[in-house]
């Protein structure tokens, strides 16, 4: 297999099947040695990620056509192609896309965040988990996931605690992440 089948193949491919579009992964934990996880978001449909932090990884979008709206701390901004940022770690971020764009995304250092990614294309595809959730059921199956990976990734809206409390509720009810 060549290099390009490599990071072409399915495997490497999350389709969301809408917002947040098709991340093709570029890099491994294991490929890098925990150095960094590394994908090309190609995002065709607008959408908006909403606020959250990294408590102990930096990430960073850098845009190869398009447009993206990045919030960092507060303050948005927009990038075009040829432009990036860097988010330093336990700051909270977003970002929402105005039209089609494609954008290379690398946390670093990688820590669980393919897992992490990989559980959320579950959710979405398997599941039917939209995003925003627009059920208890599904906020009880997102609430799980981001419990889970804590260390990676904490949504700053609601509080992490009701995330607590919903991963706890979903447990008591039989609730399971997709393996």
């Amino acid at each position: 297999m060549s290099n390009t089948d490599e990071h072409t193949g399915p495997h490497r491919v999350l389709d969301h099947e809408g917002f947040p579009g098709r991340w093709v992964i570029l890099e491994t934990a294991e490929e890098t040695d925990g150095d960094r996880f590394k994908t090309r978001m190609e995002l065709d449909e607008r959408g908006e990620l909403p606020p959250h932090r990294h408590p102990s990884a930096e990430e960073s979008y850098e845009v190869v056509t398009g447009e993206l709206e990045v919030q960092v701390g507060g303050e948005w901004t927009t990038l075009s192609a040829g432009e990036s940022v860097v988010v330093p770690p336990d700051t909270e971020h977003a970002f929402r896309n105005p039209g089609p764009a494609e954008v290379i995304n690398v946390h670093r250092p990688a820590m669980r965040f393919e897992e992490f990614f990989r559980g959320f294309h579950a959710l979405k595809t398997e599941r039917g988990v939209p995003m925003p959730p627009d059920s208890l059921g599904s906020a009880i199956l997102l609430a799980m996931l981001v419990v889970e990976h804590e260390a990676e990734q904490r949504v700053v809206s609601p509080p992490h605690w009701s995330f607590k409390l919903l991963a706890r509720v979903g447990r008591v009810l039989g609730y399971r992440l997709p393996e």
